[in-house]
């Protein structure tokens, strides 16, 4: 595997190579984005972090509707808020710096399993067991583990142990990520000439994308939902930064209802009636069509247009790049209305 990793293993601005240790703070900043986002996407973000806040102290102290700004089109906010307070909690309590072990990585908020024992490997070359969805998948495969997921995570942490080297233990994780991501793919393994093919198990039943097994899918729920975007006469927006738990937590967002179970319910036949002050508020076309991870959305957009300027620190210049995704999309609707 380190012969493979050598010749094809990805250049990225957090990883360094054996017997170089990627700082503690770069590994933990691109493991929370990372997390059910493509690696192509957190390259621009990771860059900007570590630009406007070189080290966790400085992120510790930046202000939190900072942080969330920076954070807007990464999706699953909690992770944002999580990272705020992780980084406030390694400051002050650890002077800085990272704990070394898994068990010390995981009482900071928003850190499990999966990425504790990722920094423990990666920045302080712990000999530890880090097992995510693509080195599950190789695992699964190589061991042909039949159990079905997510139930199968613990046999296949300890199948993982035992094939774990004692050497470059920074570079091992990194390495089998690499190779996951470009031969043992989830659709199309590129299974001849694979460096691990002699010793697969699915492979030698010409079965490897039977695995790993997983439950059935079930349908995603569609919920609807209403926002509403209004307009002063300096061309403004009214926004509020929603409440810090739920969905979109503490980000900055047009009014909305309908879509959370916190949220105000929606009559489609009388829209206004969820709005957060009398207007002529009118349905901008089709609604906005956005996917999360337990269902999907379709937002009606309601316009309106003040004659006036509005009064109140809600209403604002708006930003995109400010807004999580399903608010830019909204105010896209909202431009063509």
């Amino acid at each position: 595997m380190f012969a493979w990793y050598d010749r094809h293993g990805r250049t990225l601005p957090w990883r360094r190579r054996w017997p170089e240790l990627t700082p503690a703070y770069h590994v933990w900043l691109s493991e929370i984005m990372l997390q059910q986002t493509v690696v192509a996407t957190v390259i621009p973000y990771f860059l900007d972090f570590t630009r406007r806040w070189p080290t966790v102290c400085d992120l510790a102290a930046a202000p939190a509707e900072d942080v969330m700004s920076a954070w807007a089109g990464l999706g699953y906010y909690a992770r944002a808020r999580n990272l705020h307070r992780a980084a406030q909690i390694v400051c002050s309590d650890h002077g800085g710096l990272f704990p070394q072990n898994v068990e010390g990585l995981r009482a900071l908020p928003g850190i499990g399993p999966y990425t504790a024992g990722a920094i423990a490997a990666i920045a302080f070359g712990q000999p530890s067991i880090v097992v995510d969805g693509n080195i599950e998948r190789v695992m699964a495969r190589y061991f042909a583990v039949a159990t079905p997921l997510p139930a199968a995570k613990a046999d296949i942490g300890a199948l993982y142990a035992t094939v774990r080297p004692d050497e470059r233990p920074s570079d091992f994780p990194q390495a089998l990520m690499d190779f996951a991501n470009a031969v043992c793919t989830p659709k199309a393994p590129g299974c001849p000439g694979c460096p691990l093919a002699d010793g697969c198990a699915a492979r030698q039943a010409d079965a490897q994308r039977d695995f790993p097994v997983k439950p059935p899918k079930k349908a995603k729920p569609v919920r609807r939902g209403i926002a509403f975007v209004a307009l002063d006469s300096d061309g403004r927006a009214y926004l509020q930064t929603r409440p810090e738990r739920g969905m979109l937590g503490g980000m900055l967002a047009f009014p909305s209802a309908g879509w959370t179970d916190a949220d105000q319910a929606y009559d489609r036949d009388d829209p206004s009636a969820s709005a957060p002050f009398a207007a002529d508020w009118a349905l901008a076309g089709r609604p906005v069509a956005h996917v999360f991870t337990h269902f999907t959305l379709d937002m009606d957009v309601a316009v309106a247009r003040l004659a006036r300027r509005g009064d109140g620190p809600e209403w604002q210049t708006v930003r995109p790049a400010s807004l999580p995704t399903l608010m830019r999309k909204v105010w896209d609707a909202a431009k063509r209305a």
